[in-house]
């Protein structure tokens, strides 16, 4: 079909207004894409999700410039949340794919097909940073579902669809191209890494929806688009269906939380300014400046001043493509990654490892006794890193939940407890036994990010 829609736009273009012409036969009328929708839309449903926010009434809630000083200091009160979105049925016992943002947190989700059938369904894996969700529909079989298609070899100016439920007003399809790749620069709401961008219009209730090539292969789950008004404007993102099957490979392996593999590296994109000086030809990978001890890079060999040019074959360019494409390696892979060292490439296999859990975190939550109760402190490791992106070389205690009396003291998570009252502490144990030693005040050192905050209590 794609060669007779090929020939068919050739038949009618050209360079005069004159050489344009109405179709000139049956088979002409009827091109379109109505046999490839019918193929692909029933595999493609509406999600309705509801999830109890709780929200406090306060007398300043619309007013910034008293919410800034009172906050919010009403009583608490839940209600309902509704969402509406789109998902893609990935197997015919019910596996579907959508948005975190669609179902993330939600108590109830209702799956409603094509044909009307509606469906109950449970979360089977949701990761908020891919901005992913896999569920299952409680009692589906003979589900009409589509094809994964490896997204590595999607194009440029490939002609795609994308099918949703915009708006609410129901199933609807739109199409364009595949207007680029790699886009792991662009913001895009809760979701970080790599898209896949096109002009397929793509609107408020397409999230989760497909996005399909020529043959009704998916290509890409619909997420975000880039706009100032609202609406479409031509420049919508998909996430490519490699990382879909590495989500689908983890739910059926039982996890309940999506893993990553953890590079335990830091580095920048290569620019032209600094390729030169790194002996390569043009700017391209990335150059390493930091390197954790338990990295598998490191293990590997590598160490900083390297620049990572590949992993699995294809180019890195930014932080967020490396992370792509580590993770669509999958977990427990060997990566074959290349690097540049003097001016000479050198190839290496690099473990999918997560980030270990050595030391222990050996996580407490502190009591009633201690001058800020109900803070869950932990030892930092890879993991806690991880977790919440702190500088590799970050030592000691590391605030996982400040709680209630923590938080309004200006504790926030990923803090890093240095001092308590000038002492050091280099482990929860001590970090437990200076919070709980009777004191009249209180002081606090604490990392956040690259600043060192104080603070001074009275108690």
């Amino acid at each position: 079909m794609f060669r007779i829609l090929m020939i068919a736009l050739l038949a009618i273009s050209g360079p005069a207004l004159a050489d344009t012409r109405v179709p000139a036969s049956q088979m002409e009328i009827q091109l379109g894409f109505a046999p490839l929708v019918k193929q692909a839309a029933p595999a493609v449903v509406n999600i309705y999700a509801k999830r109890i926010v709780a929200e406090r009434s306060s007398p300043f809630q619309n007013d910034p410039f008293f919410r800034q000083f009172f906050g919010d200091v009403g009583p608490t009160r839940q209600r309902v949340q509704n969402s509406l979105g789109s998902g893609v049925i990935l197997s015919a016992d019910g596996i579907v794919v959508t948005n975190f943002h669609v179902v993330g947190e939600a108590t109830e989700i209702r799956v409603v097909l094509n044909d009307r059938r509606e469906f109950d369904a449970k979360v089977m894996l949701a990761d908020q940073e891919a901005d992913l969700a896999i569920l299952h529909l409680e009692g589906a079989q003979d589900m009409p579902h589509l094809a994964l298609r490896d997204s590595d070899l999607v194009e440029v100016g490939e002609l795609v669809l994308a099918i949703g439920n915009p708006f609410g007003v129901g199933q609807t399809v739109s199409s364009g191209i595949v207007s680029g790749l790699a886009r792991s620069g662009a913001a895009v709401g809760n979701a970080r890494g790599y898209f896949l961008q096109t002009d397929a219009a793509i609107n408020p209730g397409n999230s989760g929806g497909a996005l399909i090539d020529i043959n009704g292969h998916l290509i890409g789950v619909n997420t975000r688009i880039l706009t100032r008004s609202g609406g479409s404007n031509g420049i919508g993102f998909a996430i490519p269906s490699n990382l879909v099957a590495e989500f689908l490979a983890q739910a059926a392996a039982g996890n309940h939380s999506f893993q990553r593999p953890w590079a335990g590296m830091s580095g920048q994109p290569v620019d032209a300014d600094m390729a030169a000086g790194l002996g390569l030809d043009r700017p391209g990978g990335i150059v390493i400046s930091d390197l954790h001890a338990d990295s598998p890079f490191a293990k590997a060999g590598l160490r900083t001043g390297d620049v990572v040019l590949e992993v699995q074959g294809e180019a890195v360019n930014t932080p967020a493509e490396m992370v792509f494409r580590m993770t669509v390696a999958g977990m427990g892979a060997d990566a074959r990654v290349v690097y540049a060292r003097d001016g000479k490439n050198h190839e290496v296999s690099v473990p999918m490892i997560v980030a270990p859990e050595t030391p222990s975190r050996d996580t407490r939550t502190l009591t009633k006794a201690a001058v800020l109760p109900d803070v869950t402190l932990s030892n930092v490791n890879p993991g806690v890193l991880a977790q919440f992106g702190l500088p590799l070389s970050a030592t000691g205690v590391v605030v996982e939940n400040p709680g209630p009396y923590g938080a309004r003291a200006g504790l926030q998570p990923g803090d890093i407890l240095l001092r308590v009252n000038g002492d050091e502490v280099p482990d929860t144990q001590a970090a437990e036994r200076a919070l709980t030693a009777r004191m009249k005040t209180l002081s606090l050192d604490v990392q956040r990010g690259l600043q060192r905050v104080s603070m001074r209590f009275r108690l």
